[in-house]
Parts: C-alpha cells; structure tokens; sequence
C-alpha cells in the first residue's frame, strides 16, 4: 500500500545522502558545477530538444558514477581491514569508470555545443 510518510522520508533520506557527497567530495562537487554551466549554455543557446535531452542525459551517467564511485569507496574502506591487497586496485578501477564517463560527456558536449560556440565566438 501506498503511504506517503514512507514516500517522504525515502526523499529526505536521498536529500541527506546528495548533501552529504557534495559535502565530501570535490570532484562530485566539480561534476555539478559542470553540468550546470552545460545545461546553462544549452539554453542560452537554444539547443535543440535532443541535443539537451542528450546533454543532460550525460550530465545524469556522470552524476551517477560518480555516486556510485563514491559507494564503493567507502564499502572498500570499511572491509579494508579485512580485504585483500586488491582493494586500492577496485578503488582505481571505479575512478577510471568516473574518468572515462567524464571524458565521453567531454567529447558529447563538444560535439553538440562546438558548433554554437563557434557560431557564438566567430560571429
């Protein structure tokens, strides 16, 4: 059944979590600066439907990763003791997911905002 206490305190648990990332982490606090200059040229330059749905679809991976990153990091850190020597190896390889997801909304961005830019600075 449906109940909306339920509904609310899963919003604030997630607001709690969001809060507490940005907090912690510069580079999640680097990617949501990032995205909200991206999706800020998107409409000053009135990109098509698309193009923004396709930029703030990459903003939204990026963001996610880098959540996700952020889990297993401290999942890693608490079972450290414990763990094997792979440990700092599982840790690398979540920031290469972030890094190669960050470089593909990189080239994305350029693609759909190259040609706007362009026109923008070259009159």
């Amino acid at each position: 059944m449906f109940s909306l206490g339920r509904l609310i305190r899963s919003f604030r648990y997630a607001g709690k979590g969001l809060r507490q990332v940005f907090r912690e982490e510069q580079s999640f606090r680097v990617q949501v600066i990032a995205g909200i200059l991206i999706l800020i040229l998107s409409l000053c330059f009135k990109v098509k439907v698309w193009e923004a749905a396709a930029l703030l679809l990459v903003v939204i991976i990026v963001l996610v990763l880098e959540l996700i990153n952020s889990v297993f990091e401290r999942v890693v850190d608490v079972l450290k003791p414990r763990m094997h020597p792979d440990v700092e190896t599982i840790k690398d390889i979540m920031a290469a997911v972030v890094l190669i997801s960050s470089i593909g909304a990189v080239f994305i961005g350029l693609l759909i905002l190259g040609p706007y830019l362009l026109e923008f600075f070259g009159g």
